[in-house]
């Protein structure tokens, strides 16, 4: 299906690739960036996605999925946005070896819901039942004396 442009009623076309890079054999399947561009600059635009973004990317075709899961640092600018919150735990995690990839999904609910205690979302909430399924995250005691030490200070 393509789309239309609503001023002059043309069809949104891409060039050929054929047109675009004339030395590269043209595959007729193929209209996909990541095959026509070298690695640099697939990377430069991945890591330019927000972290939603930069997953569905990986999720839509294996080339893709291919240059985003071997660009490690890919990861490394959206796990280091949650190290403002997770320090501990993020540190904790690249010192035992794990991935930027892994140490990102390991630790991004984590944050959420951090931010969301420390921020005071939770602090009228007079019973359990008032808690939002995800709110209760596995978090260590210095986590939870944080959370602790602000809602004291409000």
């Amino acid at each position: 299906m393509q789309k239309t442009a609503k001023r002059n009623k043309q069809p949104l076309v891409c060039e050929e690739a054929s047109t675009l890079y004339p030395d590269k054999k043209k595959n007729e399947n193929s209209k996909n960036f990541v095959d026509l561009t070298p690695p640099e600059v697939s990377f430069k635009i991945f890591n330019e996605l927000d972290l939603q973004s930069l997953c569905s990317a990986a999720m839509t075709c294996k080339s893709w999925n291919q240059i985003i899961e071997s660009g490690e640092h890919l990861w490394k600018s959206h796990c280091l946005t949650l190290r403002g919150v997770c320090r501990k735990e993020i540190d904790d995690d690249r010192d035992n070896g794990y991935s930027w990839k892994v140490t990102l999904f390991r630790n991004y609910w984590k944050s959420k819901i951090k931010c969301a205690w420390l921020s005071g979302k939770y602090s009228n909430i007079h019973s359990s039942t008032g808690l939002p399924e995800k709110s209760m995250y596995p978090m260590d005691v210095a986590t939870w004396g944080e959370i602790l030490e602000a809602e004291l200070e409000r």
